[in-house]
């Protein structure tokens, strides 16, 4: 069964079906609202009522996108209005072209074991922008294209890019000033 078929038997009366989206998207939806709220009990709040308003508003999701990427929405705009932050200073910058073409060059490999990598990439993210770590758990982590992480955050999937490669960028500097760990790669 689609997802599609599976929100419309939430709207034909069949509550517990929706059982399969908490399920399905709880892990990301906590994340999400982690990176921007930065505590747990926080996000496990912005999430239930992201729920609840997703529940509540089931009649307007347009099956165009994800169901994932519209919920991942709710719960981005909850957590935002919940803590208030701005997310985007200067997000309506100027496209460098020259930023967006190097995105594809950036990969870098970390020469340590699974649960170490894990462990330096967790503390990483904990200490860099909430805008930033939230695009690349989008990115990297969910396996969002652009164009869905566009539609998440209301970005312009230019800004998406130009974004993403500064928090890499970014990202790799930490790795290297905060664990002195060179990253192979350009």
């Amino acid at each position: 069964m689609n997802e599609n078929q599976r929100v419309q038997q939430v709207l034909s009366g069949n509550t517990s079906a929706f059982a399969y989206f908490v399920e399905a998207y709880q892990d990301m939806a906590i994340t999400i609202a982690y990176r921007i709220c930065g505590n747990m009990q926080d996000a496990e709040d912005v999430v239930q009522e992201s729920y609840v308003k997703a529940f509540r508003n089931l009649r307007s999701f347009r099956s165009d996108s994800k169901f994932s990427t519209w919920l991942y929405r709710i719960v981005y705009n909850t957590a935002i209005t919940q803590t208030k932050k701005q997310m985007w200073l200067g997000s309506r910058e100027t496209v460098v072209a020259e930023d967006a073409i190097h995105l594809a060059d950036n990969t870098f490999e970390l020469n340590m074991d699974e649960a170490e990598r894990r462990e330096l990439v967790a503390d990483v993210m904990q200490k860099m922008p909430a805008g930033d770590a939230l695009l690349l758990t989008l990115y990297y982590l969910e396996d969002n294209p652009v164009k869905e992480i566009a539609k998440i955050t209301g970005l312009n999937e230019s800004n998406v890019k130009v974004k993403l490669f500064r928090a890499r960028k970014l990202f790799k500097e930490m790795v290297v000033s905060n664990y002195g760990i060179q990253i192979t790669g350009s």
